[in-house]
C-alpha cells in the first residue's frame, strides 16, 4: 500500500511540475493560489462547524444554534473540505474558468460580501 501511495504522489508531482513548466507566469501564480486555497480549505474545513453554530446562536437562540446550526455547520464542513480536496487535486488545470474558487467565500475566514 505504501508503494502505491508513493508512486501516485511521485506521478502527480512529475505531472504538476511538467504542467507548471509550460504555463505562463500568471497562470503559475493562479494555479499556486488555487492549490493554496484548496489546502487551506482542507485543513480548516472543520472550523465551519463551530462558526456556523455560533452564527445561528447569535442570530436566533442557543437551542437553534446547537441543533440547526450543528446541521448547517456539518454540511458546510463537508462542502468546504470536499471543495478543498477538489482544488488541490485539480490545481494545475484552469477550471473552473481562470482558477476561480469553487465555493464562496474562498475560505472559512473570509467574510461574505
Amino acid at each position: 500500500m505504501k508503494k502505491i501511495v508513493t508512486a501516485v504522489i511521485i506521478v502527480c508531482m512529475v505531472f504538476c511540475l511538467a504542467q507548471a513548466g509550460y504555463a505562463e507566469d500568471s497562470a503559475k501564480q493562479d494555479s499556486l493560489k488555487k492549490l493554496t486555497r484548496g489546502a487551506i480549505n482542507v485543513l480548516t474545513g472543520w472550523v465551519e462547524l463551530p462558526k456556523t453554530m455560533n452564527e445561528v446562536s447569535v442570530d436566533q437562540n442557543l437551542l437553534t444554534g446547537l441543533t440547526v446550526g450543528f446541521g448547517k455547520g456539518l454540511g458546510m464542513l463537508v462542502m468546504r473540505t470536499a471543495a478543498g480536496l477538489y482544488e488541490v487535486a485539480t490545481f494545475p488545470f484552469p477550471f473552473p474558468e481562470d482558477y476561480a474558487p469553487v465555493i464562496e467565500p474562498e475560505s472559512v475566514f473570509t467574510k461574505e460580501e
